[in-house]
């Protein structure tokens, strides 16, 4: 099963890198960034207003835990946001693409 992700970032060289070595690995087939977007959070029980860089790209369910692992050991944050959400269609072409570009 496909999937799409989503996770922030402080800033794009930390989003390039997260990107790059996941594409290296074969864990997504692709990601897009997102540059300069502003965050509203709470943190530590303060409202946070931060920029951020938003990678969102596509891989298969049962790379999610491996993502995830990789990522903790790349980001800055202590707790890095990472989704996932459901491919429910798409291209069959570009969703066999994923499949493909991914181990």
């Amino acid at each position: 099963m496909q999937i799409f992700f989503y996770i922030t970032c402080t800033n794009i060289k930390e989003a390039k890198k997260i990107s790059s070595v996941l594409v290296k690995k074969k864990l997504i087939a692709c990601a897009n960034i997102f540059n300069n977007i502003q965050s509203v959070f709470s943190w530590k029980s303060k409202v946070k207003f931060s920029k951020e860089v938003i990678i969102t790209g596509k891989t298969t369910k049962k790379l999610q835990t491996k993502i995830i692992s990789e990522v903790k050991k790349l980001h800055s944050y202590d707790v890095p946001c990472i989704i996932f959400s459901k491919i429910s269609s798409g291209n069959e072409d570009f969703l066999k693409w994923i499949r493909n570009s991914t181990r």
